[in-house]
């Protein structure tokens, strides 16, 4: 009697979910993935818009720029993968992150160029990094696993170029006095 009694309440949550099997639905770990991957994507995007009228380093207005192009890229499959799933992801950064780029925001000329590259090019993506990883080898969906598998080349290529850059942007330091 119990049996069937779940049988049918499995039927009701089915119908209530618009028809959509239990199958469809992310795991927990899968769309807290998704929904950090966003924001992260989200917040190198703002960040990068930032940097394209702040930034006094050509350098690092182009290194934003194509900050902007590969992460509308990512967001855009991401977004796309997600609604497969059933699932919105975030269409904002977090509010820790905008506190952040509110910070550098304020920043002017080299000190802002040498922040948003620590920042957001450097610091960022090794949490990003850190992030696809965990999700490439644990995430339960075979979709999002191949998701942050394809991407973490990029996301790598992005930090080397970011450490590059951070070399170039970062003040020498006089020589000691004798």
């Amino acid at each position: 009697m119990k049996k069937r009694t779940l049988q049918q309440a499995s039927i009701v949550v089915g119908l209530l979910l618009g028809g959509h099997s239990l199958a469809d639905t992310l795991a927990q770990q899968d769309q807290a993935f998704l929904e950090q991957a966003a924001q992260n994507g989200h917040a190198e995007l703002s960040a990068g818009r930032l940097a394209l009228t702040k930034a006094r380093n050509p350098q690092v207005q182009a290194f934003a720029q194509r900050m902007i192009e590969d992460h509308t890229r990512i967001g855009e499959e991401l977004v796309a993968l997600a609604t497969a799933r059933n699932y919105k992801p975030p269409t904002e950064p977090s509010m820790l992150q905008k506190g952040k780029e509110m910070v550098i925001g304020g920043m002017a000329d080299e000190t802002f160029d040498r922040r948003y590259v620590h920042q957001m090019g450097v610091e960022a993506h090794q949490d990003t990094i850190r992030l696809f990883e965990k999700a490439a080898s644990e995430a339960r969906d075979p979709e999002v696993k191949a998701f942050a598998a394809k991407h973490l080349p990029h996301l790598r290529q992005h930090l080397e170029v970011a450490r590059e850059l951070k070399v170039k942007v970062e003040p020498t330091t006089p020589p000691p006095r004798r």
